[in-house]
């Protein structure tokens, strides 16, 4: 995911490049826990790697799709042309207010899916620091019940819905980055469904000029 992060739209020398760093950077990383044997510098590392591409996409997306800000890029490119047909200017607000419609979802979903992501990592913290007594109350409680004291195995089942919900995301974006709003939506009725990127039905040819 850090690759297709920092690879969108950029030359194939950097994106080669950026491979290679990323490869020697998780080469890095697990050598060095490997070394070090301490859970710590394995979730820090964890997470600042997740909250760099977090902000990246975060930064990606206002620049791209927040129609004040595109406006501003644009102001200097239209400074010296005609001025914009009525039909023109009907268009570009509707795509506008479609842009601030899927910007106000997507920031939904970012925070649903954070704070699942969140709470595994404060039940991962717990699970490490009370473990031992974690440990006692599942041994009294006993099965099927103590499973649900197991921290780590929480870490892994949020982590793993909060990564879900970042992926759905990304590609969503990526959609949106590349002008095809128009050919794909976000189905999500409620937070407690997953959310899914679902291709509408194909409309006029469109489906071809993209093949």
């Amino acid at each position: 995911m850090c690759y297709a992060t920092f690879s969108y739209a950029r030359p194939r020398q950097f994106s080669i490049l950026l491979a290679i760093s990323l490869i020697a950077l998780a080469a890095f990383i697990t050598a060095y826990y490997h070394y070090l044997q301490d859970p710590v510098f394995h979730q820090n590392a964890y997470a600042i790697l997740t909250a760099t591409v977090l902000i990246r996409c975060m930064f990606v997306m206002e620049l791209n799709l927040r129609p004040s800000i595109k406006k501003k890029q644009k102001e200097y490119e239209l400074h010296a042309k005609s001025p914009i047909s009525p039909k023109d200017k009907a268009a570009s607000v509707a795509r506008d207010r479609r842009n601030l419609d899927i910007l106000h979802t997507m920031w939904w979903m970012i925070a649903y899916g954070i704070s699942i992501f969140l709470g595994g990592f404060a039940l991962w913290n717990v699970d490490t620091v009370y473990c031992s007594t974690l440990r006692m109350w599942r041994r009294n409680i006993g099965l099927p019940w103590g499973i649900l004291l197991e921290g780590h195995g929480w870490w892994h089942l949020m982590t793993g819905i909060g990564a879900y919900y970042y992926i759905v995301w990304g590609v969503w974006l990526r959609h949106c980055l590349n002008g095809r709003q128009e050919e794909y939506d976000l189905v999500w009725p409620s937070i407690w469904s997953f959310p899914d990127v679902a291709r509408r039905p194909a409309m006029n040819g469109i489906d071809r000029k993209h093949k």
